[in-house]
């Protein structure tokens, strides 16, 4: 199995132990004399076992991983910087509507322009796509 298909399965087991999850909350309780269409025992043995599956595969991932850990760190941080920056406001000239200041009309100047902060936008997102389509590879290559 390769790292792509791994994580695809991850994602399943973890969509399985969810569902059954909410069955077991849901059907852990029902009035007295009602039918349960869940057995909550059964359920959690479900839940445990497939809770031991996410735990092997997922150490596995981390182990097949070991090579391209900087790069998964780096494109974590990069996208945590292009978030940050769609949040910088680059008001300049008049502004009205300060939200803590309604009755007064301000000028408003940013040191990194709109323009500016859009180009480096697209630097760091260009840098994503790369990293991006280096574990893509990876991942489709690496077995487990």
């Amino acid at each position: 199995m390769t790292i792509r298909q791994a994580l695809k399965f991850k994602n399943k087991l973890i969509k399985e132990i969810t569902d059954k999850t909410k069955l077991l909350q849901e059907y852990n309780s029902v009035e007295a004399g009602n039918p349960r269409p869940y057995d909550p025992l059964t359920l959690v043995d479900q839940i445990n076992e497939l809770t031991q599956q996410l735990i092997e595969l997922k150490s596995k991932i981390h182990r097949a991983n070991v090579n391209v850990f900087e790069m998964i760190f780096e494109m974590s941080e990069l996208k945590s910087n292009v978030k940050a920056l769609k949040k910088m406001d680059c008001t300049e000239g008049k502004s009205t509507g300060d939200r803590y200041r309604f009755d007064a009309e301000s000028i408003k100047e940013s040191v990194i322009s709109v323009r500016r902060r859009n180009e480096m936008i697209d630097v760091i997102e260009n840098r994503i796509e790369e990293l991006q389509d280096k574990l893509d590879h990876h991942n489709a290559t690496t077995e487990i």
